[in-house]
């Protein structure tokens, strides 16, 4: 486990004994707050730059992945804090698929709520490069980390997380979407954008959420 303590200064996160986790994320970590400026991951909902809720306080990634995107790139380990993790787990498997809001719950009760997968970006690069100096391999980082970057959380209920401690899985039990696949197609992000297509946009009704 980890912190990063200035963003300008790079994103790697040094280790931390302990992280105590409150409703603005983790103590002393840039990432925390409750709000964050809207970025490039958000672009096709809100302008760069807007006050939108910060669901990106914790950095979660997975030991087995990050042994998977080293052998691919030919390494003999990928250190979380290069890529500025918060959270290294072992023993859960495809980590970087949980469904969005699957709770991680640490034995005190803190709780995080998982918001999405990660998407891999340019950002852990300088860090690699200076950690190996290799700067071909910070390059195919991106690629070699597709599908495998974790996720990224944010806190439900305070507490305290310690290394060497379970954290307990709860997914929530609802379908998938089944026009997920349209949805996430060119056509499907059109209509969606339009507002009408193939009945993907909602509508408020007067008695609250269709």
């Amino acid at each position: 486990m980890g912190r990063v303590a200035d963003r300008g200064a790079g994103l790697a996160s040094a280790a931390a004994q302990s992280l105590r986790l409150g409703f603005d994320g983790v103590a002393g970590e840039a990432h925390g707050g409750a709000i964050r400026p809207a970025c490039s991951r958000v672009a096709r909902q809100h302008p760069k730059g807007a006050p939108i809720r910060n669901v990106r306080q914790v950095s979660i990634v997975s030991a087995e992945e990050l042994e998977q995107i080293a052998a691919e790139l030919g390494i003999a380990r990928l250190d979380p804090g290069w890529i500025g993790a918060t959270l290294c787990l072992r023993g859960l498997p495809a980590l970087s698929l949980l469904p969005p809001s699957s709770r991680l719950q640490g034995p005190d009760g803190a709780t995080l709520v998982v918001d999405m997968a990660n998407r891999p970006c340019h950002l852990p690069a300088p860090v690699i490069r200076a950690a190996t100096g290799r700067a071909r391999l910070a390059r195919d980082f991106r690629a070699a980390a597709a599908g495998r970057r974790g996720v990224t959380a944010w806190v439900e209920r305070e507490g305290v997380l310690h290394p060497g401690e379970s954290l307990r899985l709860h997914v929530p039990a609802q379908p998938a979407w089944p026009h997920l696949r349209d949805a996430l197609s060119p056509p499907g992000r059109e209509a969606l954008a339009r507002g009408g297509g193939q009945g993907h946009a909602g509508r408020v009704s007067d008695q609250g959420r269709e």
